[in-house]
């Protein structure tokens, strides 16, 4: 059974620029794609990435034992709808910085020929966001942490989930990611920071703050946190990212940013376009939780209108999967 989930509009303006956006939601299914099993997967399988290699949908999805420690497992269908799990996982904890709690949350862009692979590596200390690079997604190279805990020019503690622009701006790559700092208030928040790198490999802070300012009471006043790899559209650099107010209720929203220059947000949402409202959304390891971590961008459907397939985490239990059709408009 499909369920429309909801519609929103928000127009920014930005000096000469302004940027319209309508979000589209409907789930493809009210069931998860992806359960809990046996062993390596038998406490959750969520939060995947996702791709398309020729006619099939891959997914790189975090699983937890019952230990909790987590690997990452691989899951392909031709439906996008209906998934087999390799017996496997493709990437388990083996370094020093991995050992104890895992690795953890992926994201997956494909550039020149490559997949590059962000995660979360997690000793039960520090979680620290990591690389690995492949060509054929299942034999995966490391190649360390990127963005260290505890550094930076104004995160503080630890580093998650770096989404990648596939596409070279101004000479550079560059990266939205996850760091937390602490309020004026005395409490710690998850911000959304921006890096660049000139070879995809060595990473550094863009600017000297997070790249979206805390909105007290709105539906991500608590987190600011990258989704899938951004896309690059006529409007802007389109980021879905997930939001959590101070209750920890997460929702995705979505995010503009200017594509000569991605520290510059043009338009942002003002609530989620989703929200947990299943059992298995509501209910899990963690309550309260839609987090979309995959988007897969099908055939657009016209001028200014954009296709994905988004595929999310409920609960830290389930994955799930929506049909995410995004309007939009830029006007000089």
């Amino acid at each position: 059974m499909k369920r429309k989930l909801t519609v929103l509009v928000l127009g920014v303006m930005c000096g000469c620029l302004a940027a319209d956006v309508a979000v589209t939601c409907t789930r493809i299914s009210d069931k998860p794609l992806l359960s809990p099993g046996a062993g390596w997967t038998s406490f959750g399988v969520f939060n995947p990435a996702a791709i398309r290699v020729g006619g099939k949908t891959v997914l790189l999805f975090r699983a937890q034992d019952a230990k909790h420690t987590s690997r990452i497992g691989y899951a392909e269908s031709s439906d996008g709808l209906h998934f087999k799990v390799r017996p496997e996982p493709v990437l388990s904890p083996e370094t020093d910085y991995e050992k104890g709690g895992g690795v953890e949350d992926p994201r997956v862009a494909e550039i020149e020929g490559t997949y590059y692979l962000t995660y979360t590596g997690y000793d039960l200390h520090s979680a620290q966001l990591c690389l690995a690079t492949s060509n054929d997604l299942i034999h995966w190279i490391r190649k360390g942490v990127i963005l260290p805990a505890y550094e930076g020019t104004w995160n503080e503690q630890w580093t998650k989930s770096g989404a990648i622009v596939p596409q070279k701006i101004n000479g550079k790559w560059w990266m939205y990611y996850l760091g937390t700092k602490k309020d004026s208030d005395g409490k710690a928040r998850d911000y959304m920071g921006l890096a660049q790198s000139d070879d995809l490999l060595h990473w550094s802070d863009a600017t000297a703050k997070p790249v979206l300012d805390r909105r007290p009471g709105a539906f991500d006043s608590r987190v600011m946190e990258p989704g899938p790899p951004p896309v690059v559209t006529p409007a802007g650099i389109l980021l879905f990212y997930n939001g959590a107010n101070e209750q920890l209720v997460y929702g995705p929203g979505w995010v503009l940013f200017d594509k000569t220059d991605p520290r510059r947000v043009i338009g942002r949402a003002d609530r989620p376009f989703a929200v947990p409202a299943l059992p298995w959304e509501k209910a899990g390891n963690v309550p309260n939780v839609m987090f979309l971590e995959g988007a897969i961008e099908n055939a657009s459907p016209g001028a200014g209108v954009f296709s994905f397939t988004g595929y999310y985490g409920g609960a830290d239990k389930y994955t799930g999967g929506l049909q995410i059709t995004v309007r939009e408009s830029s006007l000089r």
